[in-house]
């Protein structure tokens, strides 16, 4: 956003100075046209004489000084003008001849000429300052846009957070209310002997769901921070994916399903950080493992940089894909029964766009799988 705001400001600036280049020289047409005659028949009228070459701006500058100084004491007035002279340009003299520059006539016509010139001065800059203060209008335009757009992001943020904080209650508080209640019941010889193992096994299956929820969440959390960068190294993509389906391969065979590896033998270079990386692709086959048919195929193929993993399992509703890659999003009963903690596909996408890429959701697939979720990085 920032390169695009500085972008936005140059072209507004280099219009800005085209549009003051084109004011300039229309105030220049009219001082040649009509100004600079009326003012030479003003002054001849007045028989106000002046000698020598200057540009405009100069010219006026030295015939406000001129005439102002004449306010002044005798003495110093001719000293003051000698002074304007010899730094303003000695060629330029200014001779009044006429009879009217005496009394109280002569004061209101001094004050006459001086607002005549300080008019005439403000024409000429009056580009530079209807420049200077459109340009400083668009500026704080801007500004004030990017303020706003702050203030919302921060206002969503602080909304995602709040939603984030409920989900992570409503989640850890149900394994805590079944460990509580399970453990009650074996500490005070409530269970039964038959039953008491099958409360063991609950309260450490419960325990590890609140592990597995608070590691994603610090996972998430970490991502988040401003202060988290990656540690890439030079790597091979198709040796990653190899070990991270290697890693779950025996899930998927408790599981029922048949895990298919469409690799490439040879190296994808990747510069990547391995651990992050890997995380992302565990996500993935975690939640083809989860949400995919039992007894159904899971494909994990990698096309130079392009990594996809499909699975057999339910097709998820469209207005539910918009938002699956947020935080908690656990769209449909379907999904939300099975454990699914909603963090896994958002830390995932999060990981790939770290790396430059992005992760998609293609439901239109084929090769018989219902959705299939798909890496695509920038080819090094």
């Amino acid at each position: 956003m920032k390169s695009n705001v500085k972008w936005f400001l140059v072209q507004r600036f280099l219009i800005t100075m085209f549009c003051v280049y084109l004011g300039v020289e229309a105030i220049n047409f009219i001082y040649r046209v009509a100004l600079t005659p009326a003012v030479i028949v003003f002054l001849e009228t007045q028989q106000i004489e002046i000698t020598g070459n200057s540009n405009v701006a100069v010219w006026l500058l030295q015939m406000l000084f001129y005439f102002s100084t004449d306010f002044l004491p005798p003495g110093v007035r001719e000293w003051v003008q000698e002074e304007l002279g010899r730094v303003m340009g000695g060629s330029m003299n200014i001779r009044i001849t006429s009879p009217l520059y005496g009394g109280v006539w002569g004061v209101a016509l001094h004050i006459m000429i001086i607002g005549g010139i300080i008019v005439l001065l403000l024409v000429r800059l009056l580009p530079y300052l209807v420049g200077a203060f459109c340009y400083s209008r668009i500026v704080t335009k801007q500004f004030n846009e990017l303020l706003a757009q702050e203030e919302a992001q921060k206002l969503a943020r602080d909304q995602r957070r709040n939603l984030l904080l409920s989900d992570i209650a409503h989640d850890i508080k149900t394994p805590i209310t079944t460990i509580c209640g399970y453990s009650k019941a074996l500490s005070e010889g409530v269970a039964a002997k038959n039953d008491r193992q099958s409360y063991l096994d609950a309260i450490y299956a419960k325990a590890m769901r609140m592990d597995e929820l608070v590691t994603l969440l610090f996972d998430y959390v970490k991502l988040e921070s401003e202060g988290f960068t990656l540690h890439r190294e030079p790597g091979d993509l198709a040796e990653l994916t190899r070990e991270m389906a290697a890693f779950l391969y025996a899930d998927f065979e408790d599981s029922g399903m048949e895990l298919v590896l469409d690799i490439l033998e040879e190296r994808v270079f990747f510069d990547m950080d391995r651990l992050q990386l890997g995380r992302a692709i565990t996500n993935l086959l975690t939640n083809a493992l989860r949400y995919g048919k039992a007894g159904g195929r899971v494909l994990v193929r990698l096309q130079e940089y392009e990594l996809t993993v499909a699975d057999e399992g339910e097709a998820i509703d469209p207005d539910f894909a918009a938002h699956i890659f947020e935080p908690f999003t656990r769209g449909d009963r379907a999904r939300s029964s099975k454990g699914g903690s909603g963090l896994g596909l958002g830390i995932a996408q999060k990981i790939v766009e770290m790396h430059g890429g992005k992760l998609l959701l293609n439901q239109n697939f084929g090769e018989g799988y219902t959705k299939a979720f798909q890496m695509r990085f920038p080819p090094q």
